[in-house]
């Protein structure tokens, strides 16, 4: 049965059970600034931040603040690194705890959280609520502010192609700012994600969609970072365009 234009679920929002997770890595002068606009703006929601053993002290910082906020908690990953790993345990950490829903967004402000309620919003807006509504720069009215041009056309050549390539029915497939419907992420054999870095954006995405999930966009404005490194290398940027391939060969 095909979502339609209805009341929201029957769920007021704050007794719903939504996990904010948030993938870190050398994130210690950003985290302190991005957790509590989190709070501010879904105040019962719960987060997770998952950190690949930074040597910046983010996770050790995380987890101290956890002490005195209880709706935080921590995981710390020795021994392994990327994007996709620390995407797929925050998806198992979600689906353990039975949330409703799960929202993701980068740790280093490139994604503002008063986007996430309009995320959740935009889920719970059809009924069933979509599966996963995706935070786009490239639909009507959305932005990428501080980017060279060059980095723009590059990075939209690429969505273009990956969503034409594996057949997904929205425009930006390798934004990270998202919301997810548990229940569909439940469903999903993980053992499937094999992608460790950028492309397990894609792959996630792929793999919703062929377990019959619906999709939908809302605008955003993405931001470049302000402060610390970026993560998206020459090298990050080289797997990921193989990984894409992989994808679209299975």
């Amino acid at each position: 049965m095909p979502p339609t234009e209805s009341s929201p679920d029957p769920l007021p929002t704050d007794q719903l059970r939504v996990l904010v997770a948030v993938c870190t890595y050398n994130e210690r002068e950003n985290l302190p600034v991005l957790l509590p606009q989190i709070s501010a703006v879904l105040p019962t929601a719960d987060i997770y931040v998952v950190d690949d053993d930074s040597p910046d002290g983010t996770g050790e910082w995380a987890r101290q603040t956890a002490l005195v906020d209880h709706r935080l908690s921590v995981l710390v990953r020795t021994g392994q690194r990327g994007l996709g790993g620390a995407l797929k345990a925050a998806i198992v950490h979600a689906v353990e705890q039975q949330y409703d829903f799960m929202l993701n967004l980068d740790g280093d402000l490139s994604h503002q959280p008063s986007d996430l309620p309009r995320l959740l919003a935009a889920a719970r807006a059809v009924d069933p609520p979509y599966d996963v509504v995706v935070g786009s720069r490239y639909v009507a009215e959305g932005r990428i502010d501080g980017w060279p041009l060059h980095r723009k056309i590059m990075s939209r050549l690429v969505n273009g192609f990956a969503t034409r390539m594996l057949r997904l029915p929205v425009k930006d497939c390798s934004g990270a700012l998202r919301c997810y419907r548990v229940e569909s992420l439940r469903r999903l054999d993980l053992a499937q994600l094999r992608c460790e870095g950028y492309a397990m954006l894609e792959e996630l995405l792929m793999l919703l969609q062929r377990n019959g999930a619906r999709m939908s966009e809302i605008p955003i404005t993405f931001h470049d970072r302000q402060q610390g490194d970026s993560k998206l290398t020459t090298g990050e940027t080289i797997r990921s365009v193989r990984g894409l391939l992989r994808m679209m060969f299975r």
